[in-house]
């Protein structure tokens, strides 16, 4: 007999009657919707020129209310086991503390909903919680095959629109690595290179552990066939994070052949994420895209000149007096040690959320007095940044020493729990999503949480944590 709440109908008590398998495909769509909402969102602003990019958050706002009332009926059904379960309650405490945070911040209103442009507020990280949450409560292996097919299905969108922004420089930002430089960067649909070669590291992560696993012959060329267009479009984002993600991916594809020895055939699909990623290099060597005559890296120009300060002004020009913009070792290590230098000032609750700009601005002069606008007064601040490409330094100097605490305590809880379930289950869902989480926590210490990306990741570190029950 179905459950009742009082004299009301079935059907306003869809909660206390919901199935188990019901309540998972809800979930998977949620979630589904969490790995592409975003993209969809900046679909927008590319085509449209005036538009700002604040409405991308827009996609995330959509994704996330969804799985916020999943994730409540998942802890009403009482799908998650409270038990030993460190993640959930550590991800707690990360989103107490940011309201700290928030109280003490520059501004109170970009400390919750984010820089504009960025929209990575504590809204953003109540949301992540809840994608956590959300997929933490599946419990179907069906469920989770579905959202890695998701995450590299999202791949392929980027990398569709990265493909025509390589070769015809349209529906992009990106077209110059300066004045002078014209690159014709892929950015696919996720703001920036950096951020695209993030999502391509853990989609490329997930095809080509999948293709070394899965008996399904189909899966495997359609992963095959994922993977060679991922490690084709990375290369051509110019940035370290692009050839650090073929390497994780490669190995993860290697280590996970390992794991389930797989007939030796298979290992041959590693192939797919290197020599791919060879002919971008001699395409660009060749001349064929942009006005460059040799590969090279342009994560400092990517990451400030054209990003930060050109797209979003959400940073002053960098300063040549104090770096090398072309030396990508330098322009890391530049961002790292003046980040520490903040955190050093603000360690116990950050300086709020998306707003690590604000305590290096030093000048108005050349404003007129009646001038308030926010993005002139920081464009006009040199050598200033809003990101700092690590995210374990970034979300220090933001939300303070307790919510990297925090997030340690979430990533090593999610590891160990990864790892106990490929010893009692080498499955190939149990696999893929540890392997791109391993991939995630390592492509974080050159990379910073973003409204991309970060969906997907919290997504995956949520399936380590579930327990498959039915395969069906």
């Amino acid at each position: 007999m179905s459950k009742q709440l009082f004299n009301s109908s079935e059907k306003s008590n869809f909660i206390l009657n919901m199935t188990e398998e019901k309540y998972s495909q809800l979930a998977t769509f949620g979630l589904s919707t969490a790995c592409f909402s975003t993209a969809v969102f900046a679909v927008i602003p590319e085509i449209v020129d005036k538009l700002s990019y604040s409405i991308v958050s827009g996609g995330l706002a959509i994704s996330g209310v969804i799985c916020m009332i999943l994730a409540l009926i998942g802890i009403m059904k009482k799908y998650i086991d409270f038990r030993k379960n460190i993640p959930f309650f550590a991800f707690g405490v990360m989103v107490v503390w940011g309201i700290v945070s928030l109280i003490n911040s520059y501004s109170v209103s970009i400390s919750f909903y984010g820089f504009s442009g960025r929209g990575e507020g504590l809204l953003a990280i109540i949301f992540y919680f809840c994608f956590f949450i959300t997929a933490m409560s599946v419990k179907r292996e069906k469920a989770i095959t579905i959202i890695v097919n998701s995450v590299i299905a999202s791949g392929l969108l980027h990398s569709v629109i990265g493909l025509v922004q390589v070769f015809t420089g349209k529906l992009s930002h990106y077209r110059f690595a300066s004045l002078k430089i014209k690159i014709n960067s892929a950015s696919g649909l996720a703001q920036s290179p950096i951020f695209l070669a993030m999502v391509l590291s853990i989609a490329l992560t997930a095809s080509l552990v999948t293709a070394v696993l899965t008996d399904s012959k189909k899966r495997r060329i359609f992963c095959i066939v994922s993977s060679c267009l991922f490690s084709f479009v990375i290369m051509f984002t110019y940035s370290l994070m692009g050839i650090v993600g073929i390497v994780i991916a490669v190995f993860s594809a290697v280590a996970s052949f390992l794991i389930k020895k797989s007939p030796a055939i298979r290992l041959v699909s590693v192939f797919s994420g290197i020599l791919p990623a060879i002919l971008s290099v001699i395409i660009v060597n060749a001349g064929i895209v942009g006005e460059i005559s040799s590969y090279k890296l342009y994560d400092g120009y990517t990451l400030w000149w054209a990003d930060s300060y050109m797209r979003l002004s959400a940073s002053g020009i960098y300063n040549k007096d104090d770096l090398d913009i072309s030396d990508t070792t330098e322009v890391y290590k530049y961002l790292n040690s003046k980040t520490i230098d903040i955190i050093k000032k603000y360690s116990l609750t950050g300086t709020g959320a998306d707003q690590l700009v604000y305590p290096q601005l030093y000048t108005n002069s050349g404003l007129d007095p009646e001038i308030t606008d926010l993005n002139t007064i920081i464009s006009l601040n040199k050598g200033t940044f809003d990101k700092v490409y690590n995210e374990y330094l970034y979300t220090t100097a933001t939300r303070g020493i307790p919510s990297l605490i925090a997030l340690v305590m979430i990533l090593v809880s999610v590891l160990m729990r990864g790892l106990r379930k490929i010893k009692k289950s080498p499955s190939e869902n149990n696999i893929c999503t540890f392997m791109m989480f391993i991939c995630g926590i390592i492509i974080f210490f050159i990379g910073c949480s973003n409204i991309t990306f970060s969906p997907i990741f919290w997504t995956v570190s949520g399936l380590l944590m579930c327990s498959e029950k039915q395969k069906q």
